[in-house]
């Protein structure tokens, strides 16, 4: 997925955007103003909690914004069965695409090749659905992310992902660009955690991001 340029005016930006709740204590109320404004503004998809996704699923339909989940959120330290079990549920029940996270503890300890078997389980599991695959940054080094981009890469995945914003870090530019240098353009790279302005998404999206997770969405294409 190529690096495409950065949009001229915050408008946009609405096309990279994944539209995300996933507070424990959302609402189906609270999801449904979520889907209600990722329509209006014609973001990319919206991003949910499974529980919540044959809602989402119901109130997008007829729209092109894009059904999709999280899974074993947000450790990803669940078994790889689990794990492709919730897959394959989520994407029955609508999720166009889902965001899973990589097992971090067994990527510092070096098993790689349980690594890389989780995420091409998921991706195995998810069908025709998008794969996005968090490697938590905050937690890595730079070498550690590289090994993780790579193992997802060869697993199968569509996307890398930065951050769940649940661990004390979020993304930055830096890591972006890392991340893609590492991918290439055959995969896409969405920049995750903590991007809340205008000015982040440009930067993000100018250092190499293809898509962005945010939850002030409205703020951001706002201007």
């Amino acid at each position: 997925m190529p690096m495409t340029s950065v949009p001229a005016d915050a408008a946009g930006l609405a096309p990279f955007i994944d539209h995300t709740l996933l507070r424990p204590d959302a609402q189906p109320a609270d999801v449904g103003r979520l889907c209600d404004e990722a329509r209006a503004h014609a973001f990319k998809a919206v991003c949910v909690n499974p529980v919540f996704i044959p809602l989402v699923t119901e109130r997008l339909a007829g729209s092109p914004v894009v059904p999709c989940a999280v899974i074993c959120f947000p450790f990803g330290a669940d078994p790889t069965a689990i794990k492709a079990d919730e897959a394959e549920w989520v994407v029955r029940h609508g999720a166009r695409e889902v965001d899973m996270v990589i097992p971090i503890g067994l990527l510092k300890a070096g098993r790689t090749v349980e690594v890389r078997d989780d995420v091409a389980a998921v991706k195995q599991a998810c069908g025709d659905a998008l794969l996005k695959v968090i490697i938590e940054t905050s937690l890595l080094t730079d070498d550690e992310k590289i090994l993780a981009c790579r193992l997802s890469q060869e697993a199968g995945a569509d996307y890398v992902k930065t951050s769940t914003g649940f661990a004390g870090g979020g993304a930055t530019a830096e890591d972006v660009a890392l991340m893609r240098r590492t991918v290439g353009d055959g995969m896409g790279v969405k920049a995750s955690g903590g991007v809340r302005t205008t000015e982040n998404a440009r930067r993000m999206i100018a250092a190499g991001a293809s898509r962005i997770g945010a939850s002030a969405s409205v703020a951001i294409v706002g201007g």
